[in-house]
Parts: C-alpha cells; sequence; structure tokens
C-alpha cells in the first residue's frame, strides 16, 4: 500500500489491490502481495511483472564462513600411553608398555612391548600395528588380562565373530530387501519447497546442505528411504527433517513425527508452524496430554487426509491411528522407545521412506562397517557463530551459584539447575531462591502430574521462569536458545554420557554458555568420577562429543545401532576390534560369500633398518599415530600419500623411515598372496605360504622357469619358495634395489591366484 502512495508521488496511475482478477488498464500499476522470485514481462500485451528485489535490489546472497574445526575426531583414539589397555587381534587383551628399540644382528627396529596375564610379554615389530587396537571397554571398568597362548582368547574371539556375523547377516538381508521394493518417487524441488528453504534464518552449515542433498536424492529415487541422521546436539538435524517433510507434503504425502516425550512432541510441533506458517501446510500434534475429544479430531482429519503433519509420541503408533496417504516418517532418537515400540515402527517402516534421527555420535569406524547398508550423514560441523561452552568443575559453593543465576539474568537469559535426586528438590528450590530473590524459580520432576509438568515446561520455555531446577529428565530433546548456563549439582554421580547430554542442552546460540559441574564439599572423588569430570572439562571444543563417547557413549551408540546385546560382545574384545570383524563380515556377506572366512596374519622381517628415528619424529604420541597409520598402508597410492605427508610435516625421510614404508607395502602384496611369511636375510627371501591356500598350483612351474635357478620350491610339509636376489658386483644390494626386485617378484607371484 505504501509504494502505491510512494508512486502516485510521480503522478503515476498506481493502486493497491488484493483482488488479482481486475483488469488492468493501460497506463495503470498495480500493486499486489504475493510470493515472487523475481520479474518478467509479455512484451506482446504490453504487461511487466515487477518483483520486490527488482526495485529494492537483489536478493541477499547467504555468506558461508568456512568452518575452522577441522581433522578426525577419533584421532585421539590412537593415541597410547604406557598402562593403557590393548586388544591384538591373535592373543588378546594386554597392557601397553611404550616402544623398545632392539638391535639383532647389527639391524635396529623398533618394537612395541605388550604385557600379558600370568607375566607374559609380546614383542611387536612397529611395522604389525594393524593388528593392536586400544581397549575401549565401558567406562570405569578393568577388563582381565589374557594370558598368551591360552584357549580362552581364541574362545572369545569365536563366540564374538559368530554374533557379528549374525548381525552382518541381518543388515545386509534388509538392505536387500529394502532395494528390491519400490517406494514413492518425489519429484524435483518446487518452487515453493525453495521460496521455504530460502526463509531458513540461519547459514547452514556444509555437513547440513550435503546432509539435504542425499535426504532429497533418497525421496526422489524409486526405493524406499531409510536414512540416519546422526549429529552433536543442536548441529541442525531438525531443520533436515523439516526440510523433508514439506517435500513430502508438496507432493501430497501425510508425514508423522515421531518423538519419545510429550515435551519434545510439543517442541517439534512449534517448530515446524512456526516455518511453515506461510504456507498452506495443516500440523497437528498427538500426545497424552491432548483430551479425548481433540485426539479423536486429530483422528479423523488423518484419515481424511485433511491434516498434512503429525508430531506425537508413541501414541500415533496406536491402532486406531490410519493414515490417508502416509509418505513420510520421521523418527527422533528411536533408541529412547521400548522394545513394543521399536517393533511397531518397523512395521510402519516397510512401506515408507524414514528419516531417522540421533545425537548418540557414529564414531567413524563403526560409520565405516555400515557404509552401503545404512544410508547415513553425519553433521560434524558445529553451526556458524556456535561458541564452545566454558565448563568449570569445582566444589559445591552458593556464592558462584548466585553470581552464575545473577549474571545470567543480567543479560535477560535462563538458567538450568540439575540436581536429580526427586527427595529435596524442593528445598533446593528454596535456596536459590532465597540466593537469588530476584530469580522466578521452579521445579520439575519425573514423578509430578503429568500436567503440572507440561505446565511449568512450557512457562519455562516461555521464558516467564528464569531457573528451572530440574532431574535429568531434560537430558534429550529441550531446545531453549535463551538457557545458557547450567549448574549440574553432584556430577560426580552422573555417567559421562549424561554429563555431556546435558550439557548440550546450553550453548545453543551466538551466546558464550557456562557449565558449572558440582560436587560435594570435602568429598573425596573416586578415581573414575574425577576422571570422568576431567574429560567433560577437557573437551569443551565444539564436536567434541565424538571424543568423550570414548568409553560409554561409542559402547552405547553401537550398541544403540545394533541392539543392546552387542554391547557385551564390544565389551569381551573390546570396541574397535568388533567394529573391524564386522566390517570383514559385512564385506564377505555383500560379495556373496556367507561361510565363514578363516583369517590369518602376515608378516614380513626384513635384514635392513627399519624404524623412526628419536631425531625425525621426537614425539612419542605422534611417532606411534605414523607407525599405526604406516601398519595399515594397503597400496602404493597410500604409500606416496605417506610419503608426502612425512616429508612435509617432518623434512626428509631417513632411509629407515623409507625402509619402513616399502616394508608396509610388500606385506599388504604378500598378505593378498597368501603369503604368511616373508623373511629376507643376506640375498636370500623365504616365502611361507598359508597352508589353506587356494592357489593355481598347475602355474607353479610356469612361474619357476621365468625365474630359473633364482626361485625354487621346497618341498616340506608346508611347502615354501626361496628367492635369491640377484646381487650387484659389491656382493650387496642397496634397499631401494632389493624393494625394486621384491615388488616385481611378487608382481609375478600373483598367476598363482588365477584358478
Amino acid at each position: 500500500m505504501r509504494l502505491s502512495e510512494d508512486l502516485r508521488e510521480f503522478n503515476l496511475s498506481a493502486f493497491y489491490s488484493e483482488d488479482m482478477d481486475r483488469v488492468l488498464q493501460s497506463g495503470e500499476i498495480m500493486v499486489a502481495y504475493g510470493n515472487l522470485r523475481r520479474g518478467f514481462e509479455y512484451p506482446l500485451i504490453k504487461l511487466v511483472i515487477i518483483s520486490e528485489s527488482d526495485i529494492f535490489g537483489t536478493e541477499k546472497k547467504k555468506k558461508r564462513k568456512k568452518s575452522s574445526y577441522e581433522g578426525n575426531k577419533i584421532q585421539s583414539f590412537t593415541e597410547l600411553s604406557p598402562g593403557d589397555y590393548v586388544v591384538h587381534e591373535n592373543h588378546g587383551l594386554g597392557v601397553y608398555k611404550g616402544i623398545e628399540k632392539i638391535e639383532v644382528d647389527k639391524i635396529t627396529k623398533d618394537y612395541i612391548k605388550i604385557e600379558y596375564g600370568g607375566g607374559g610379554v609380546l614383542y611387536i615389530l612397529a611395522t604389525g600395528l594393524d593388528v593392536i587396537q586400544r581397549y575401549s571397554g565401558s567406562e570405569g571398568r578393568k577388563p582381565k588380562l589374557n594370558k598368551l597362548n591360552s584357549i580362552e582368547w581364541k574362545n572369545t574371539k569365536a563366540k564374538v565373530r559368530g554374533a557379528v556375523h549374525e548381525v552382518a547377516k541381518e543388515l545386509v538381508e534388509l538392505y536387500a530387501q529394502r532395494q528390491e521394493k519400490i517406494g514413492f518417487e518425489f519429484g524435483e524441488d518446487t518452487v515453493w519447497q525453495k521460496e521455504f528453504e530460502e526463509a531458513f534464518p540461519y547459514d547452514e552449515t556444509d555437513d547440513q546442505l550435503v546432509a539435504i542433498e542425499a535426504t532429497k536424492k533418497d525421496m526422489e529415487s524409486k526405493r524406499i528411504m531409510d536414512r540416519l541422521i546422526c549429529g552433536d546436539v543442536g548441529y541442525g538435524k531438525t531443520e533436515i527433517a523439516i526440510r523433508a517433510a514439506f517435500k513430502a507434503v508438496s507432493y501430497g504425502k501425510q508425514v508423522v513425527v515421531l518423538v519419545p516425550t510429550t515435551i519434545l512432541a510439543q517442541q517439534h510441533y512449534n517448530t515446524l508452524v512456526q516455518r511453515m506458517m506461510d504456507f498452506p501446510v495443516s500440523i497437528d500434534v498427538m500426545s497424552r496430554f491432548r483430551s479425548s475429544a481433540e485426539q479423536k479430531k486429530t483422528l479423523e482429519r488423518l484419515k481424511k487426509g485433511s491434516l498434512d503433519i503429525v508430531v506425537g509420541t508413541h501414541r500415533v503408533l496406536s491402532s486406531d491411528v490410519k493414515f490417508k496417504n502416509l509418505g513420510l516418517l520421521v523418527v527422533d532418537e528411536e533408541q529412547r522407545f521400548g522394545v513394543t515400540h521399536k517393533e511397531k515402527i518397523k512395521q510402519m517402516k516397510k512401506d515408507v521412506d524414514v528419516l531417522t534421527l540421533t545425537a548418540t555420535p557414529i564414531p567413524r569406524t563403526l560409520h565405516m562397517s555400515l557404509v552401503g547398508i545404512r544410508d547415513m550423514s553425519v553433521l560434524d560441523e558445529p553451526p556458524v557463530d556456535r561458541l564452545p561452552i566454558q565448563t568449570y568443575v569445582l566444589e559445591h559453593n552458593d556464592e558462584i551459584i548466585r553470581e552464575a543465576i545473577s549474571r545470567e539474568l543480567a543479560r535477560d537469559g535462563q538458567v538450568y539447575y540439575v540436581y536429580n535426586r526427586v527427595n529435596g528438590i524442593d528445598e533446593v528450590a528454596n535456596n536459590v531462591a532465597r540466593l537469588c530473590p530476584e530469580a522466578n524459580v521452579a521445579f520439575a520432576h519425573g514423578q509430578m502430574n503429568e500436567h503440572t509438568l507440561e505446565k511449568i515446561m512450557f512457562d519455562f520455555i516461555s521464558g516467564e521462569i528464569d531457573v528451572l531446577i530440574s532431574t535429568t529428565i531434560i537430558e534429550t530433546g529441550l531446545d531453549i536458545s535463551n538457557v545458557n548456563t547450567m549448574i549440574i549439582d553432584d556430577a560426580d554421580r552422573l555417567g559421562l554420557s549424561q554429563l555431556y547430554q546435558l550439557r548440550g542442552r546450553v550453548g545453543r546460540s551466538n551466546r558464550t554458555a557456562y557449565a558449572f559441574l558440582m560436587y560435594r564439599r570435602d568429598k573425596m572423588l573416586k578415581e573414575i568420577a574425577e576422571k570422568r569430570l576431567h574429560a567433560i572439562k577437557e573437551f569443551t571444543e565444539l564436536g567434541s562429543g565424538f571424543k568423550i563417547a570414548m568409553r560409554d557413549l561409542e559402547i552405547r551408540g553401537a550398541g544403540n545401532l545394533l541392539g543392546a546385546e552387542q554391547s557385551g560382545h564390544m565389551e569381551s574384545v573390546g570396541y574397535d576390534l568388533y567394529c573391524k570383524m564386522l566390517n570383514e563380515a559385512v564385506k564377505s556377506m555383500k560379495g556373496g560369500e556367507t561361510t565363514q572366512e578363516e583369517t590369518y596374519e602376515t608378516t614380513v622381517d626384513m635384514d635392513m633398518d627399519a624404524y623412526i628415528p628419536a631425531t625425525y619424529i621426537k614425539n612419542e604420541v605422534q611417532k606411534l599415530d605414523i607407525y599405526k597409520r604406516i601398519a595399515g598402508i594397503e597400496n602404493e597410492e597410500e604409500m606416496m600419500d605417506m610419503q608426502e605427508e612425512l616429508t612435509d610435516r617432518f623434512g626428509d625421510m631417513p632411509t629407515a623411515v623409507n625402509n619402513l614404508l616399502n616394508i608396509a607395502l610388500v606385506k599388504a602384496i604378500c598378505h593378498g598372496l597368501y603369503i604368511v611369511q616373508l623373511i629376507h636375510k643376506d640375498n636370500e627371501v623365504k616365502l611361507i605360504m598359508y597352508p589353506k591356500a587356494k592357489l593355481a598350483v598347475e602355474k607353479i612351474p610356469e612361474l619357476m622357469l621365468k625365474y630359473q635357478n633364482n626361485l625354487k620350491l621346497m618341498p616340506q610339509a608346508n611347502p615354501y619358495f626361496v628367492y635369491r636376489l640377484p646381487s650387484n658386483p659389491k656382493g650387496r644390494l642397496e634397499s631401494i634395489a632389493i624393494f625394486e626386485q621384491l615388488y616385481k617378484m611378487l608382481g609375478d607371484f600373483k598367476i598363482l591366484l588365477q584358478h
């Protein structure tokens, strides 16, 4: 209207109209309200349509800040220090005692020393680190050490391998079934979809954009979507689900958003209403707090198809809930539903696209195991402008509590005060009210009357309550950006994952957030509790959920994904080895092999110095990390990348380091050729084969003929080859020349694999 008045000041015939059907006269200008990205013209009928952005400038492009948070979240797991528990794939659980340099026959190499039960000691060449993992068990439990060469470890491994095989089989079969089924094929983004996404008030992270793109691609394909969105608290999982829901509704489908708690249902409902208010989308919520009449009305609308999106707790899984045209199921924190509810969710999942959201960190090792069977998007990147949470661990102190609350209220913020016992929570609330008379203080716990609890939570969300004293019922779900101070009483009594989840309830805006972890005065903290509090304080940086998850969250997270009973198997062999076994089982299942493949270890012993000198990499932790990565080399490309990285980080490589890299590559090649041992001494190389190797025996004469007198087959009980390296005039080859000869000879060995 104002625009039409401005135009009339220039003596132009302009008017504002809500009636778009009115016929325009020549020379008239109509101003109307609507959504249009840019203008256009029809020269033949002398009509020009001009959009707001044509007049007032082009639409603002969002500037994207490049995240400064780089790097591997799980790098710390390779950081071993003497005294840590480690798992050797063939010998079991022992204690890492450090790296020792040992010289044999004037040849120097680095060995890893591991102590076992009963006083056994094992020395492993540093190139064999690929069969060692740091042991990750549940928090605070001391694992039992294995004895060297005992049958106990073999039995444990066999038991876990069987369980892993079952999991892999189930996962692969489930994936195959899903691939065969044909789901609804959504079309490309509509103009409304683009406008809806542009209305998002924040900058998306790169991870979010990738996840959104992947989700839409799934929806547009013929197969039924089953995508898991995994991200730290507050990393934007909900927005991905909202965009998917909008897409589903745009194509005439209904959406159900399933959440574990009533408060969370209301919160999701509020968010959806807020985001979709400018669009003709009908949204409702179903939970036990809705009256029977309201629920009946919602059920009717769902059945008729006049309701597009319903948000609800397990109430929406009831048999009386019928949909006219359900197209998308969004499940938030599925692991928090009971067994019976999970079964109903499984039934629901069969024919519709499913998007599952979880804040449980998925470690890289497990992620790799599930790639290709489970479509997964991981959000690692913190939102733009998000600041780390300032965390303090200290004795209970009323003065600090008063100061913390007063400071937060001074910036118009709110406070969470966690007191995880129902008895005495009212006294704590009275004490806080006495300390801060200006604050409106309330308390909440799970044993309260449902409606009372709901009212308190709503009052807190709407800002009428300043300080909420609560049990850990706020652990998941509440998303209030105005709450940026948290005080946790008796923090030493809570688990690591609980502390981490609780702390994630604050710091959800661009303000600095504070977390005060308090323990009782003059209380001697148990070692486990002290470590836990130290860990949460240490990992204040964003995305550190992946780091502090190491003991508790990882095993719990994997249990959530694979079933709780699998947690016990992870305990017995260690987390990393479990994931490695799962990865192998999945690969063999997907390759169509259902029989249990025997595994064998390959060792390479070369008559040359092969170690990392202390002068080249001084830091012991860094050195161990590099050893572990060198041991994992599988092909020439990986070796070249490693050479490049080492030269870039530490300077020109000494010969001993170059030898180490080449030995790692030789070992990888030998393993693929069924060679279990390669022993090089002077100018002779002994190649011991795996007894059950599937070789083309008829090709052996052809190989022998090629090398004439330089290659011999020794007909023992377990036959082996002896290869004589062609010596130079000085009688001894340089290491580079030895590797060249070895690579050539091992390349020719491949003819034995051609069955």
